[in-house]
Formats: C-alpha cells, sequence, structure tokens
C-alpha cells in the first residue's frame, strides 16, 4: 500500500543529537516535520535546514515538562494539518554524579523532563490519535533503563519509567489502532555531556573520562535504527549490537555485572572534587 503523502510528526527534543538526526530523517521520507525544542532558535535552525532541502518542516518551542503547553502544541499540530502520524518523546536532560552528591531538586527536574515529558506527549497524542484510528507514539529511552547504571542515577530511573510506561500504553492502545515503541539507544555521540549538571564533579574530568572510543553511533546511525524499528512495529527496539548483547546478558546473568560496576565506580570515584 501507498503511504500517505500527507502524513505528520511531531519531535521533541528536535534541535540537537538524536531529535535533529529524526526530523532529517523523517523529513527525506516525505513526511512533515515539527521540530519541537525547549531551545526555539535551535529548532528554526533545524526547521529551515529541512526546507532548503526541499522538505517540509516548521518549528515550535516547546517545554515538555509543561503538560498545558505540550496538550495546546499537539492539539494545534493536528487541527492545523488534520493528522498526527507520529510522536517522538525524545526531549531529555541528564545529571552526572553519585547520589551522595546530589539533590531532589535537580533529580526531580530530570524526572520532569525525561520521564513527564514522555507522559505528557504521550497523553497528548494518544487522545488525538484515539479520535483518528491510527499513530505512531515512539518513546526513546536508554539502555541505562534496562541495566543498573550507577553515576547517572537519576536519568537512569527516569529511563526504566520511560520503558514500563510504554510498555503499559502499548498494551492498552494495541486494539484501538495506535501503535506503541520504545527505542533503547546505547552510546550516541550527542552534546548531552554538555548541557548536564554535575554533582561534585567537572564536566571537563567527566567528558575525559567517557569511552568516547566505544561510541560508535552517530545521531544519524541511531536515528536510522529507530526509524527501523518503528517501521517493523518493534515493541523494544535496542541497538547497537553490543547493547543488545549486554542487555541479554544482564538478564540472563546479572550477578555477572557487579564487579564491573564495582570497576566503574571506583574508576569514577577519582574525579570527584575532595570538599
Amino acid at each position: 500500500m501507498k503511504k500517505p503523502a500527507n502524513r505528520v510528526a511531531l519531535v521533541t527534543g528536535g534541535a540537537s543529537g538524536i531529535g535533529r538526526a529524526l526530523c532529517e530523517a523523517l523529513a527525506a521520507n516525505g513526511i512533515l516535520v515539527v521540530v519541537s525544542d525547549i531551545n526555539r532558535a535551535g529548532a528554526d535552525e533545524v526547521a529551515a535546514a529541512i526546507r532548503e532541502r526541499h522538505s517540509r518542516a516548521e518549528a515550535e518551542r516547546l517545554d515538555v515538562s509543561s503538560s498545558t503547553e505540550v496538550e495546546k502544541a499537539v492539539g494545534e499540530i493536528a487541527s492545523r494539518h488534520g493528522r498526527l502520524d507520529f510522536i517522538f518523546n525524545n526531549a531529555a536532560v541528564a545529571v552526572v554524579g553519585e547520589l551522595r552528591d546530589g539533590n531532589v531538586e535537580d533529580f526531580r527536574r530530570v524526572v520532569n523532563v525525561n520521564l513527564f515529558g514522555v507522559v505528557n506527549g504521550s497523553m497528548a497524542a494518544y487522545r488525538v490519535m484515539l479520535r483518528q484510528g491510527f499513530g505512531h507514539i515512539v518513546n526513546v529511552s536508554s539502555v541505562t533503563g534496562l541495566m543498573p547504571t550507577p553515576i547517572l542515577a537519576a536519568y537512569s530511573t527516569s529511563k526504566w519509567a520511560i520503558i514500563g510506561f510504554s510498555l503499559a500504553l502499548r498494551a492498552e492502545a494495541m486494539d484501538c489502532g495506535v501503535k506503541v515503541s520504545v527505542a533503547c539507544p546505547g552510546l550516541v555521540r550527542t552534546d548531552i555531556a554538555e548541557r548536564n549538571v554535575y554533582w561534585n564533579v567537572t564536566k571537563e574530568d567527566y567528558l575525559k573520562w567517557l569511552p568516547w572510543k566505544n561510541m560508535m553511533l552517530t545521531p544519524a546511525e541511531a536515528a536510522k535504527a529507530i526509524l527501523r524499528g518503528v517501521a517493523r512495529n518493534q515493541e523494544l527496539i535496542v541497538f547497537p549490537f553490543s547493547a543488545r548483547a549486554a542487555w541479554r546478558f544482564y538478564r540472563a546473568c546479572p550477578l555477572v555485572f557487579a564487579p564491573l560496576l564495582r570497576r566503574t565506580l571506583k574508576s569514577f570515584r577519582n574525579l570527584r572534587l575532595k570538599n
């Protein structure tokens, strides 16, 4: 069957990283993309670059932690274009450091953006998609939502919750014509580390400590993997192969990971600032 030419997709966190790559890939496939981000200038830049390539794109400033803003944006997009085929709930922030060095305010911000951003986007889009009888909700989690991830406790907490939420919604939506997938990428070269909050460690030390040589995926490769999984209506889109292998190994032998976690923590603790 031919795909409709007037398909519409909303991408949150679309100004950079995986979000930008998703916008570019969707637009290249003939889909009208609404690039949304709390950084309006960045969203405008991405939309303009897409239009220069003779594809269709619009830009929106959107704070995903606000259910009112998200509900309004989704409703206006569906009203303006007569449909909403996809929503990619991708916006995220992170906090780096051990929990003993942290605070509740930073933790709450991560949950509000990462988890409630997904909940807000999913609930708003789900109502529209139920009325029209079709649509696909794609929530971006992480491999840190599948395995314990010390040093990123707040981020990991939000990503675990996204998976549980998405799988529950998929079961509810299955007989209503709406599809739900959750993407769990491994390490991807994005600029999120530049925007993190850091607890008792410097950004510079953390960036040097990261295993960059193992970050094999570019945002474009991540977007390609996500869209391939969406096309197949996969429940969990875990990639690359190394992430899938690690996840399966953890599920089979979780105790084997304990020494690895201890070594990682020991190495990271050398970065902690002395009070």
